[in-house]
């Protein structure tokens, strides 16, 4: 059953007319993880934006985007943010950019989670407290009370899904979540990730540049380049028989980083430890 369908989505300057996203259809299955790979400028974010519709206001979109058998691009904005959140909930690449630098983190989280629940302050509270806990914070409660730049990358994309345990929302939209991360974090989220999709059956849409991330969450794979889907597939597929050229060039490039940092590591057996 496919929760998500995309159909010939298009999005263009309103202004220069320049077209970024062109004709693009995927489908997103229910409890399945989607990644979107390709390289900077492809329309990755600019795709997981428009199906938000969180794009600025000088881009236009158009086409389907049926969540449900809705197509989200007919709703008002009333009716579009009811379903931010509860429904579809993206996570951004910079933790930063989702949470207001004047106010401290639990006000953000409070203010989300009473859109949603009617729960009393005490309640919310010990919600927020066990859910971070769950994904590694030490003192939430400590947490709720600093400001976004007092925490480092790895633990405002924890924050985010720690508040996605609570909202427990059908579709997530990740977009490049790991890519900011030192390699310690990056894999805690990784983790945190993969622990996310089994407590709450939720589907995915994963975006991201890193292929061994990509090989470790994706069922389905969809490479995007200048705009367009060139190649999608299942993520065995893609790795092993890619169809595309382009495709091919991504993914070779990807074993070959992979083998250098092994040559300079000392090898498989070392690399790995």
């Amino acid at each position: 059953m496919n929760l998500l369908e995309v159909r010939n989505l298009r999005v263009w300057d309103g202004r220069g007319g320049s077209v970024l996203v062109s004709d693009s259809s995927f489908q997103l299955k229910k409890g399945s993880c989607l990644a979107i790979i390709g390289e900077s400028g492809s329309g990755k974010s600019l795709t997981c934006r428009a199906i938000m519709r969180l794009n600025g206001r000088g881009l236009l979109q158009s086409g389907e985007i049926r969540f449900k058998g809705v197509d989200l691009n007919e709703l008002d904005e009333r009716e579009m943010r009811s379903r931010r959140g509860k429904q579809l909930y993206m996570i951004l690449q910079n933790g930063m950019r989702a949470f207001d630098p004047s106010s401290v983190i639990g006000v953000h989280l409070r203010e989300t989670l009473a859109r949603h629940y009617r729960w009393n302050k005490n309640e919310t509270t010990e919600k927020l407290r066990q859910a971070m806990q769950s994904v590694r914070l030490q003192d939430p409660i400590g947490i709720l009370n600093k400001y976004p730049h007092q925490l480092s990358g790895g633990m405002l994309q924890r924050v985010m899904i720690a508040l996605a345990l609570l909202l427990e929302p059908d579709v997530i939209l990740a977009d490049e979540p790991t890519t900011a991360l030192d390699t310690v974090s990056k894999f805690e989220v990784v983790e945190q990730f993969i622990q996310l999709r089994e407590r709450t059956g939720c589907s995915m849409i994963f975006v991201s540049h890193e292929l061994g991330v990509v090989r470790k969450l994706a069922d389905e794979v969809m490479v995007m380049r200048a705009g367009s889907v060139i190649e999608s597939g299942t993520a065995a597929a893609i790795f092993s028989n890619a169809r595309h050229d382009y495709t091919r060039y991504l993914t070779s490039s990807q074993r070959k980083l992979n083998d250098r940092f092994q040559e300079l590591m000392g090898g498989a057996g070392i690399a790995d430890r």
